[in-house]
């Protein structure tokens, strides 16, 4: 016992004398945070925290320690072997412009991003490969958050907000081993993962988010923002030279303001600062205004980075990163700050072919495990007070409420039934044995709606759920709906049955049966809300439906890296249905359509008759190029968007009461999407499909296409609806072939017209062709304007849009609302 205590006592004497820790202030005795401190001629470095504070592991012994800011001496001090504390006084930097030749008709900040753009090749090759220990820490606050958004109760957030609903909602920290190769090959190793008031979570704030390249054309913060040294930097930037200044190596470092030609553009504001004779980047300190990368909920992001300087293999390599940011809507104001730091660098001339692979990150399933002693011994930057406030309060707060004393207390509350509930709906939670059932009650009102067969309609239902393995990625759901429709005076009922098996492949089993109404087009190309508002306020019944009676088994998993695959069998009866209202708000002499839809005027026959048939459905979904992220509670798949998304189908009829309902059909769909730099975005999505023996199917099973004739658009869905084509005038049981492809210009026509500019909109345009045998192709042109609305709210397009088929067929103006997704 006592050489283990003598042990443990020479462990934390060694470690206290390897770290270096303080305060670093300016003159005045104001704490300065993001201080750059790191050992002279080392990657080993860390920053300042809000409060000034730092602490640095020191690697070797004898080294000077640099303590670096913009706007500041460098300074350089020798550590003494006894001392582990150093307070540290920064002095404004006397700026000097008297190095620099003035010409009078050449600006010498020009000159200057000249030379960095010329160096950009040299100077991001001598660090396009590396291996780095890498530390980041995430912390997101809201301020004035209401009691309930919506009508929802969003309560304290598990002990986050306070009474005037403020405070720290998120806050977590990771350490891992990171290798990269520009421009996108990363291996990570996450090794410690803490998360406030989760003992057992892990962090999400990785090192795959971190890497913004400035020696990169472009730089994505939502759209692909200009950088201040691109090929075509001088087409949106002006420059100006503020001073100029010698760091603790004696090298020049040029302080360049950066200034947007152009308000609206994808642009940075604030500085650069650029070595001179290497034109390498030094430092930066950039705004980024939401509106101009099209994110108009955040006001403002700063990015600050800072790099540092090995005379040893004379590389400036990124050691410090912040990312800030406030936002703010309906009130609500919130902001965060991400901060990174890099350390221990080794830069190699490649890697192995086999370095990288489709897993990106990997999380160590004792990295969450990791106990305070670990964390105050190895953290690069201190906490401050109030995240050190958060994590003892939350982590008091977890043990609180999940105690199985305080989950009974609060689900005894919750769980009282109440006189109206029969109306409103209930729900009961078990939350110490993780499972919940509810009741959706009679007033239900996003299940009442309208149609033409039903009358008014409204539904009701129960439902259970069950997560008791939910680290394993186990859950359950159980499900009973009832519909009811008042004029056909006829009860409908569904139930299902899902059950997850874990989050590795996401296998996955339903079974479902029962009674309801289906689109003659399953894929529903009109929303029962949009098409009562059609329908009672306008007298167009657009949505034809049919009584289905079916029961049915899925199941899916992935089964390869990028590949999905799904069986599904069922047996369907169906039932031909009619119109049993006339009822409308308006127009009421007219007449409604027929639910015939091949022939809106027979309102005697349904266009099939009733039968049933057995259907096997197999689809195949393939990301190619897929990559992924491990860990401990799933594995999450990350698209790579440099290539297309390929789905394959077999779809086949069978056992039918008649031999002619029988039918086999093959069909593929490829979806891709690609950015131009900052030039906007391309989707494309091509189908193709071909029926055999299916010349006396019935139309349900036929390859319907989404039309569109309501004039509303749903924003997202573009690349698979024709928005002036009749539901079902080109349907189908032979070949087609369908192609869609959209073009949005995210701003960089816009931003470059006067008073349209204003908008803050962005220029689509569209294309959309449907081919098949024996009649001549349906295409369709549009042009219309995205991201419009009002203040911070951006939740509508407008698109005008002409059709052709055998000549000039139609034109209108259709109007998107994304909410309506």
């Amino acid at each position: 016992m006592k050489n283990a205590f003598f042990f443990f006592f020479l462990l934390l004497t060694i470690s206290a004398a390897a770290q270096i820790k303080g305060t670093v202030t300016d003159e005045k005795g104001t704490p300065l945070p993001l201080i750059n401190v790191f050992e002279e001629n080392t990657y080993n470095g860390t920053t300042t925290n809000e409060q000034g504070k730092y602490q640095l592991h020191l690697k070797s012994a004898g080294n000077k320690i640099v303590f670096q800011y913009l706007g500041y001496k460098t300074q350089k001090i020798a550590i003494p072997a006894d001392k582990s504390d150093l307070d540290v006084k920064m002095i404004e930097e006397n700026y000097s412009l008297n190095e620099v030749v003035i010409h009078t008709k050449d600006n010498p900040a020009n000159a200057i991003i000249k030379k960095a753009i010329a160096s950009k090749k040299e100077n991001t090759k001598r660090t396009s490969h590396f291996k780095a220990d890498f530390y980041s820490k995430g912390i997101f606050r809201l301020k004035n958050a209401p009691k309930k958004i919506f009508g929802q109760e969003i309560g304290d957030m598990n002990g986050a907000l306070d009474s005037t609903g403020t405070g720290i909602v998120s806050l977590s920290e990771t350490f891992s081993k990171i290798t990269f190769e520009k421009p996108n090959n990363l291996k990570e190793v996450v090794t410690a993962s803490k998360v406030s008031g989760d003992n057992k979570g892990y962090a999400y704030n990785t090192a795959r988010s971190s890497f913004y390249d400035f020696y990169d054309n472009t730089i994505k913060f939502g759209i692909n923002m200009i950088s201040p040294i691109a090929d075509n930097a001088f087409n949106y930037y002006k420059y100006k030279l503020e001073s100029t200044f010698a760091d603790e190596n004696n090298q020049t470092i040029n302080k360049i303001k950066v200034i947007a030609k152009r308000d609206k553009e994808p642009v940075f504001e604030g500085y650069i600062y650029i070595i001179e004779d290497s034109w390498a980047i030094y430092a930066l300190d950039l705004d980024i205004k939401g509106y101009r990368m099209k994110e108009d909920v955040i006001d403002v992001m700063t990015l600050k980075q800072n790099f540092s300087y090995n005379k040893a293999n004379k590389i400036w390599a990124k050691n410090t990163q912040s990312l800030e940011f406030s936002a703010g809507l309906f009130g609500i104001k919130f902001n965060g700050k991400y901060t990174y730091v890099y350390n221990n660098y080794e830069f190699v001339d490649s890697f192995d072919k086999k370095t990288f692979t489709s897993e990106i990150t990997t999380v160590d399933i004792n990295s969450n495990k990791k106990d305070t002693i670990f964390w105050n011994a190895n953290r690069p930057i201190p906490l401050t007070t109030e995240e050190i406030t958060d994590y003892t309060r939350k982590d008091s707060i977890h043990k609180v409420r999940n105690s199985p004393k305080y989950l009974d207390s609060i689900d005894k509350k919750n769980n009282k039934f109440k006189f109206h509930d029969p109306i409103t709906g209930y729900s009961y939670r078990n939350s110490a044995k993780k499972y919940s059932w509810s009741y959706d009650g009679l007033l239900d009102f996003t299940s009442l709606n309208f149609n033409t067969v039903q009358g008014w309609n409204f539904g009701t239902g129960f439902s259970y759920s069950n997560w008791q393995n939910e680290e394993k990625g186990q859950r359950t759901n159980i499900g009973l709906k009832f519909n009811y429709g008042f004029s056909d005076d006829r009860l409908r009922a569904t139930g299902n049955y899902w059950h997850q098996f874990n989050n590795q492949n996401y296998a996955s089993l339903k079974i479902s049966g029962g009674s309801t109404v289906k689109q003659f087009n399953r894929f529903e190309p009109i929303s029962p809300f949009i098409n009562s508002i059609s329908t009672l306020f306008f007298k167009d019944n657009y949505m034809k439906i049919y009584n289905l009676e079916f029961a049915e088994i899925e199941y899916g998993q992935d089964v390869a890296n990028g590949v999905y695959l799904k069986g599904k069998i069922d047996y369907e009866q169906r039932k031909p249905l009619f119109n049993t209202t006339d009822f409308s708000f308006y127009n009421t002499d007219d007449i409604y359509f027929s639910n015939n839809p091949l022939d809106p005027d027979d309102n005697i026959n349904s266009g099939f008759e009733k039968h049933h048939l057995a259907k096997l459905d197999l689809t195949a979904k393939i990301n190619f190029g897929n990559k992924y992220a491990s860990r401990p509670d799933g594995k999450y798949n990350i698209r790579n968007y440099k290539y297309p998304t390929l789905y394959a189908g077999f779809e086949k009829g069978f056992a039918g009461s008649e031999k002619k309902y029988e039918f086999n059909h093959l069909n593929t769909q490829l979806r891709y999407n690609h950015t131009f730099g900052n030039k906007g975005d391309f989707g494309l999505s091509l189908k193709a499909g071909k029926f055999f023996n299916a010349e006396n199917i019935a139309f349900m099973d036929y390859q319907h296409f989404n039309g569109n004739q309501t004039y509303i658009g749903l924003s997202g869905n573009y690349l698979n609806v024709f928005n002036l084509m009749p539901y079902y005038a080109n349907s189908t049981n032979d070949s087609y072939f369908e192609f869609h492809t959209e073009h949005n210009d995210r701003g960089f026509i816009m931003n470059k017209i006067p008073l349209l500019n204003l908008l803050k909109s962005n220029l689509v345009v569209g294309y959309h062709l449907l081919a098949e045998p024996n009649i001549s192709p349906y295409s369709e042109y549009s042009a219309g304007l995205d991201n419009l609305g009002f203040g911070k709210l951006k939740m509508f397009r407008i698109d005008y849009v002409r059709s052709y088929q055998n000549g000039f067929q139609n034109e209108g103006v259709i109007v998107g609302i994304k909410f309506m997704n």
